[in-house]
């Protein structure tokens, strides 16, 4: 998709820009060889990234993906069955990275309204190894849930589902791409959401407006050996410090998630308003609309809002993604909800 600037692109919160002030910091970023662990300022970003949820140690990754296939590899063994969500970001988005790098198979459950495997639906899904089976080597949960529209997902359920899990001796891995803007959304921190699991990722070019990079985090063990890993799957950084200097700014981020959700409940309220859109109200700063009633298919949809100068994504045959982030204010928002509903009318004709 071409995005020219007078386009308010509602994509994805991938798509921000680096401030002045990010740029600077990479310009002037002090730096080493990080394969030799000798680059200061990646140091320096994975201590405060441990730090800012609560575990022992933290990772430094070039992408979300590559920090949950990762933490899937190093928490199994070929052959095991990974159990996980069946709308899930590792299952539905990442290229069946779970059988094609780490030799799995999946087994998926279904959340239902809930957002997150009910403990009755994990100890279901979970396989004992025997002579037949291989045995369940991971289950993998998401929060915020994003397929399912932002969902911030409660500590106790994160928990309530860990444990279930663990009782049966399978490790737990959370994708919390987004887990701080369900920390903001749900008014805890992070390191509470994160607490039930044995490793997390999370990314600091989504809402919280790095350039590029994620985190995977864990106690030291499991970081020593997910290092290991990185590397063999091609993700050794060398002078890395530049792409991790904005990361570090990223991290000072966290509190200003509000303001995306407030932008992305004024979008919903305003396409919800548009005859023939249902766009609930999101949790954090996703909003989905459903345009069944209208007949009008995502995929029409979303080009039609690229000819009115909104950018955003299909997610299913009749829903539509839009997603708020810190290069879109309350005023980018109003002036989006009138082309897209003018879209919808023209569609609608």
């Amino acid at each position: 998709m071409d995005i020219d600037e007078d386009t308010i692109d509602l994509r994805s919160d991938t798509v921000t820009t680096p401030s002045d002030e990010m740029r600077e910091a990479a310009r002037d970023a002090e730096v080493g060889d990080d394969v030799y662990r000798d680059d200061p300022t990646v140091n320096e970003l994975e201590r405060r990234a441990a730090e800012a949820v609560g575990t022992e140690a933290a990772l430094y990754v070039p992408s979300g993906t590559m920090a949950n296939q990762i933490a899937v590899h190093v928490h199994t063994e070929p052959g095991q069955e990974l159990l996980l969500e069946r709308e899930s970001h590792v299952y539905r988005w990442e290229l069946a990275g779970a059988s094609n790098l780490s030799g799995l198979q999946t087994r998926t459950i279904d959340a239902g309204e809930r957002c997150v495997p009910s403990p009755d639906a994990v100890a279901e899904g979970l396989v004992s190894e025997d002579l037949h089976r291989p045995g369940t080597g991971l289950l993998s949960l998401e929060n915020t849930h994003n397929f399912r529209g932002g969902t911030a997902i409660p500590v106790d359920g994160i928990a309530a589902a860990a444990e279930a899990a663990r009782d049966a001796d399978v490790p737990v891995h959370l994708d919390g791409a987004r887990v701080f803007n369900a920390a903001v959304a749900l008014g805890v921190d992070a390191s509470e959401l994160v607490a039930p699991v044995d490793s997390v990722t999370f990314c600091l070019s989504k809402g919280l407006g790095a350039p590029v990079g994620s985190i995977l985090a864990g106690d030291e063990e499991f970081v020593e050996e997910a290092r290991r890993v990185r590397k063999l799957f091609g993700g050794g950084m060398r002078q890395a410090g530049i792409i991790a200097a904005p990361g570090l700014l990223a991290l000072e981020n966290v509190d200003r998630l509000a303001e995306d959700h407030a932008n992305a409940e004024r979008l919903a309220a305003g396409l919800d308003a548009v005859d023939g859109v249902d766009a609930p109200a999101p949790d954090t700063n996703i909003v989905v609309a459903h345009t069944e009633d209208a007949g009008i298919p995502a995929a029409d949809l979303v080009e039609a809002c690229k000819a009115a100068g909104v950018g955003c994504v299909e997610f299913d045959e009749h829903t539509t993604r839009f997603t708020t982030h810190l290069d879109v204010d309350a005023d980018d928002v109003a002036v989006a909800v009138d082309r897209i509903g003018d879209a919808v009318a023209e569609l609608s004709g």
